[in-house]
Formats: C-alpha cells, structure tokens, sequence
C-alpha cells in the first residue's frame, strides 16, 4: 500500500510541476510579444506583466501609466510595448505619433476598446463605448445637442443651482467649519445635470443623501472587486466576458437611472412637455431622427418618424452624460481650489476678473461673462493639466497599422495606451510640471508647445462631446464661489495630498477640505 501511495504522491506532483511549467512557459510566450514585434519593451513579470503596482493597488492607473511613460522615456524610445498581465499595450510616447493615433490615422483607432455588452448592460451602450459604425452614427446625431446655441439654452439652469451653493458656503463661513468641497461641488454639479438631462430637482445640495446623488455616486465607488473588474475587462478576451454576461454597471445603479429615464420619457411624452434640457433633446433625437431649435417632440404633424433612439440607447446617453457632466467637472473644480488655496495671488488675481467682468453685466452670472473670462480658462486648463480627470486615454486598434517612420506593424485588436498624466508632467513640455502656472496657457506659450501634449479631453474625432458643457458649469461654480469667499485650506485636508488609489478618476485621499470666509 505504502508504495501504491508514493507511486500516486508522485504521480501528482509530477502532473502539478507538469501544469506550473506549462503555465510559465504560456506566460514567457505571451510575454515575448513585443520581443517578437521588435518594440522597445520593458521588462514585463509574471502574472503581472508590468502593472503590478496597479494589480496591487499602490498605483492608481494614472500613476502606474504615468511611471511606464518616464521609463520609456528616459530609455529614450518614442514609443513602447507593455503588458496587462498577458495582455500586450502599446503606448505612445512622442506627441507626433499620439496625433497620428488620435487624428491623422484616426481610421485605424476609431474605438476606446472599452468593454460593452448593450444586451446584458444596457446603459453600457453609450457614446463614450460605442464602436465604429455605431459610435459614428451616435456622435453625428449627439453633436448637436452641444453647440453654443444649445448651452446658452440651458445656462440658466447652471445659474439657478449657484442659490444652493452659496447657502451652504454662508453657513460654513458663518460656523467657522471646514467644507468637504469635493463633496459640496458633486452636489452641486449634480443638481445640474440631473437639471439639464434629466429635468428632475435633485435637491442634493439640500439633501446629501437624495437618490440622484446617492446613486451617481455610488457609480464612483469602488471597491477592490469594482476596481478589478476595470481591469479584467481590458485584460480577459471580450468573447469569454460575454459569455459570462461580464457587467460593468451596478444592477441597483442600472434599475434606478432605466427607471428615472423611462418615467421622465413616458411623463413628457403623454403631457407633450417642454424642457430646455438635454432630455428634450433625446426626445427629438428617439421620435423624430434629429435634433431642432423648436420646442416639438414630435414633427409638425403631431406624428413620430421612424426612431433614431430606442428606449435603451436614450437611456445610455443620458446616464453617460451625467455620470461625466457631475463627476470630472466636480473633480475638476476641486483641484482648481486646492492650487488656489495654496496659491493666494493666483486666487486674487482670478478674483480680480470675476468682479471686473461681472461689473459690465450687471453683477449677473452670465453665459457671455463666463465667455470672456480668459484666465479663469488658463487656471482650469493648468487644472486639466496637472490632474486630468481620465489620466490614461485608451485606443484600440481597428484595422493593421504602421507606426509612421518604423517598421512597427500593430496588429488589429491591440490596445493603445496614452499617458495624459505623462505628457502633461513632462518637464520637456512643461518645465517644472509641479508648480501650479496659468500662465503655461498664454496664447504665446500655447503656441510655443507641440501639439497633443496637452489632452485631458482626448483630441481628434473621438474628442470629449461635453467638454463646452463641462468647462461651462466649472466656470459657472468657480465664479459663485471667488467672487462672494476667500478659500484656504484646512488643516483637516491629508497633506501632502495623495490621490486615492481605488479610483480611476484623479481623486485626492481624503478629500480637500477648505476654510471658508465670506468677502463684503
């Protein structure tokens, strides 16, 4: 018995050793893929492949990106392969390749490569995810909803939502206590979009825990599963995700957004109501094809022509429009505060601006005022630059490509991955990338720079289709808020500030916290 007994032990551990020499031979083999392409590569590791501070969550992905980029860099290569596990990235270093990606050969990188099941994820089909045809179709019906005309046609709903800012603002001041401001910008924000896309009263800055504020937020929340499966859905091959009916959304996030969208739709629809508010204009787009300057849902027979949106697809945009509208611009704002809190003269000076144009129309918050406000635009641009909301823009490769000037062929399917947070902390580009500097973006030093080094919005077709919408609200709150406080920051912030390692958004651990005094 006791030989029977070893003859097996032995049997097992020769079939475990067999099973680990096969699965380490099938890592150096998928490891060896840029080796095989003849790409600077660096040196990946099992099972990590170069990500391993991201996998284990000492980086956030920005900063994981971000230290790929500078090694590249540093080595002195334009470009460079790296892995996701055994996934295989490509990254761009130099900003001339980036606009080959992201403009000039735009038709072989028309997709982000995100991961969408619309079927299984209805509110996953949305434009940032949509590919190809569908994604060509959708943008050309989207594009105007978001020009000059339509965001002064929804200004006033920016303005109305400064009343509840500003009352929270007077009570700390008055109370002498601290404002979590990443939290009060997100209610703020999301009062305005849940405004203007939905046509809905959030209330979140009267009530924290109001549903749009709760559930929009908890989109943002991620736990350690959360945050795997944003990585898992670039790292494991899209047919076995599907299979698995693989979902990004939360189900009780889908539930409550499919339901405030399909009431809000059957509600204006049987009452023929008219909103200036993106909604409407969804309307327009689901019953009659396109969108209009007049207040019709339906054409002027009263009749509706063959859909352009189904349910699903309306629901999909709108539920993308807010999660960006409220999030990168309350993001974006609140690092704006943190530079000018600890940066006195460049508040001052700001200030200086505020009051002045608000002086020549007539101490009114106003869509042309915000039009005229240039260093309020050069502050929220080095803002976008120094913490770029999404500080890793993705592309995927559609049809075969050469990289311009080498013999570099990336197959289709390949991943690219471009560092915003590199480039836009590159001393090369930006001499001393800490120091907070509006001035980077004078029209002379704006010039001065090569192109796609600065790219917090994406560039080329594929080029965020709100950022108007979302540099309009961030102007909007950043003037209620200088013109009528003064800002320092608390010493309940963590400092130095670091950013939260479980967000893909730039987010600061522990928030920003400010000291709030009200000015005469």
């Amino acid at each position: 018995m006791s030989i029977i007994t070893q003859t097996i032990s032995y049997d097992l551990i020769a079939i475990v050793a067999t099973i680990v020499v096969a699965v380490i031979a099938y890592f150096k083999w998928k490891l060896a893929y840029w080796d095989r392409i003849g790409l600077p590569v660096l040196a990946p590791t099992i099972p990590f492949g170069n990500m391993k501070k991201l996998m284990l969550g000492q980086l956030t992905i920005g900063e994981q990106f971000q230290e790929l980029y500078k090694e590249l860099k540093s080595r002195g290569h334009k470009h460079g392969g790296v892995y996701l596990g055994t996934r295989p990235f490509y990254m761009a270093v130099d900003p001339e390749i980036v606009k080959h990606i992201m403009l000039k050969d735009f038709q072989h990188f028309v997709n982000h490569g995100n991961f969408i099941d619309e079927k299984h994820d209805p509110l996953s089909g949305h434009l940032f995810n949509l590919e190809d045809a569908k994604w060509r179709n959708m943008r050309v019906k989207l594009t105007p909803t978001f020009t000059s005309g339509k965001m002064k046609m929804m200004f006033q709903t920016l303005a109305d939502c400064t009343v509840g800012l500003k009352d929270i603002m007077d009570s700390s001041a008055t109370t002498h206590t601290p404002v979590d401001i990443k939290d009060i910008l997100g209610r703020f924000t999301t009062d305005i979009i849940g405004s203007a896309a939905f046509g809905l009263e959030c209330n979140s800055l009267k009530d924290p825990d109001a549903e749009f504020r709760k559930y929009g937020r908890k989109v943002f929340e991620t736990s350690q599963w959360e945050r795997m499966k944003n990585i898992l859905q670039f790292a494991l091959p899209r047919g076995f995700l599907k299979a698995i009916k693989f979902k990004m959304t939360k189900t009780d996030v889908e539930q409550f957004f499919m339901k405030a969208v399909r009431d809000t739709v059957n509600y204006r629809e049987t009452n023929n109501v008219y909103r200036k508010d993106f909604m409407h204009l969804l309307l327009q787009l689901k019953n009659r094809g396109t969108v209009t300057d007049d207040d019709k849902i339906t054409d002027h027979h009263g009749e509706t022509a063959e859909k352009a949106l189904n349910m699903n697809e309306l629901a999909a945009q709108a539920f993308v429009f807010f999660l960006a509208g409220f999030e990168t611009s309350s993001t974006t704002m609140t690092w704006a505060l943190y530079e000018l809190a600890t940066n006195p003269d460049i508040q001052e000076t700001l200030r200086n601006e505020i009051n002045t144009v608000l002086a020549k129309h007539n101490d009114e918050v106003t869509y042309d005022g915000m039009m005229e406000m240039t260093y309020m635009e050069n502050v929220l641009n080095e803002t976008l630059r120094k913490y770029p909301p999404v500080p890793l823009l993705n592309r995927q490769c559609t049809k075969d490509y050469v990289v311009p000037n080498t013999s570099i062929r990336l197959e289709k399917g390949i991943v690219v991955g471009i560092s915003s947070l590199g480039l836009h902390n590159d001393p090369e580009y930006f001499p001393n990338p800490e120091k907070f500097d509006p001035d980077r973006f004078s029209e002379e030093n704006k010039k001065s720079r090569p192109a796609f080094t600065w790219i917090p919005f994406g560039e080329g077709p594929r080029v965020c289709i709100g950022l108007r919408f979302g540099m309009l609200q961030s102007k909007v709150g950043l003037t209620t808020l200088l013109k009528n406080y003064k800002i320092k920051l608390s010493n309940k912030t963590q400092f130095p500030v670091t950013l939260d390692k479980k967000s893909f958004i730039t987010t600061a651990k522990g928030g920003i916290w400010l000291d709030v005094e009200k000015l005469n």
